[in-house]
């Protein structure tokens, strides 16, 4: 069995590792000659409309997935006539379109911040008094990690807010007060079945996730549930999907939601008895979702730009190191460390480790 994955980054490395020991084949398209997944798969070298690799593609891969949104949803759609594409094209839409995400949590019956269309400068004087300062003024499309976003203080920094969206269809939110941010994910396999996660709390500089913990019986994971499965039942999701979520007061507002594995979920990979990406896997062929039950205390330090020396990191007990096979730049993942251990001193001891190496090493 050929797996196919539009991106050949970090996530697309990580389905392959898992995917290995279940004697599965990849094949990826990217247009990065130094793709991180390049090494363990095919790797189809091109633009990801490309007609002909896509071709290429849809022959040679028994079922296609992505691991990131901002491959274009046509792309998928096209695909999706010539084999399986999962997560399906409708989701991918969605997701790359912060005004349709909102509205779709609005129809939903799902909480979140305050939020208005923004195409103009009068368009965004407009909307502020019912919005509220502060606000976050976002591109609609294309922003991760914090990009395409301005923080608004007051009406005096509209006007160079918007000059820096240079005339890109945006959107702009409320500020939410969060006492933390949390996401969950979840599998759900085409026969209907669905495997939740543990939520996760992230920590975030930046825009950037920095630590996620996994938070075993939370108060807040039967809310997190419900939303996460109106969002698979509206969408008829196959995959893993992550929900990221504000908590106010015990009030979960919705973010966002990545139709993809994910950052905050990294630390199953040790850390669960089965991994996001094994059931991602396990999810596009129909297969029996495994167990997301946790192995103890579990979370996950990103390496953002830089990376401590391995032996160091090595040395802490209870850490697994992931490195990505990527150049260190200002504000890329480079890598991770995930914090396993049966005891909760055992685990706060590594993390806090590994949090101030990662801290160290960061030029973000």
């Amino acid at each position: 069995m050929k797996i196919g994955v539009l991106g050949g980054g970090q996530l697309a490395r990580m389905i392959a590792l898992a995917g290995y020991p279940l004697g599965l084949k990849f094949i990826v398209l990217d247009p990065d000659p130094n793709a991180g997944a390049g090494g363990l798969s095919e790797h189809l070298l091109g633009a990801y409309d490309d007609p002909d690799l896509l071709a290429q593609l849809a022959e040679k891969a028994d079922v296609v997935t992505y691991e990131f949104e901002n491959v274009p949803a046509h792309v998928a759609k096209f695909l999706s006539s010539h084999t399986l594409v999962y997560p399906p094209a409708g989701a991918l839409a969605v997701a790359q379109d912060r005004l349709l995400e909102k509205n779709f949590f609005k129809d939903l019956g799902i909480r979140t911040a305050p939020f208005a269309p923004v195409d103009s400068l009068p368009d965004l004087q407009k909307a502020m008094p019912a919005i509220g300062y502060p606000a976050i003024l976002k591109s609609r499309r294309m922003g991760y990690d914090g990009k395409g976003q301005v923080v608004l203080k007051s009406a005096e920094a509209l006007e160079s807010a918007w000059e820096s969206m240079q005339g890109a269809a945006s959107i702009v939110e409320g500020f939410v007060p969060f006492q933390r941010e949390v996401s969950i994910i979840a599998a759900r396999s085409p026969s209907g079945a669905i495997a939740y996660y543990p939520l996760s709390e992230n920590q975030h500089r930046g825009g950037i996730l920095r630590v996620a913990e996994c938070c075993t019986n939370d108060p807040e994971q039967a809310t997190a549930e419900n939303y996460v499965s109106l969002l698979l039942e509206k969408l008829d999701y196959v995959g893993v999907i992550a929900l990221e979520l504000f908590d106010l007061n015990g009030e979960l507002l919705a973010n966002e939601f990545a139709p993809r594995v994910h950052n905050s979920g990294h630390w199953t990979i040790e850390g669960a008895e089965t991994s996001q990406f094994e059931n991602h896997l396990r999810a596009i062929l129909d297969l029996p979702l495994g167990s997301t039950q946790p192995r103890g205390y579990a979370g996950m330090v990103n390496f953002i730009g830089g990376l401590a020396d391995d032996a160091q990191l090595l040395n802490i007990p209870n850490t697994h190191l992931h490195l990505y096979d990527k150049t260190p730049r200002k504000g890329r993942k480079v890598a991770h460390a995930t914090v396993r251990a049966d005891s909760e001193t055992a685990y706060r001891d590594a993390l806090q480790h590994l949090a101030e190496l990662a801290l160290a090493v960061d030029d973000s």
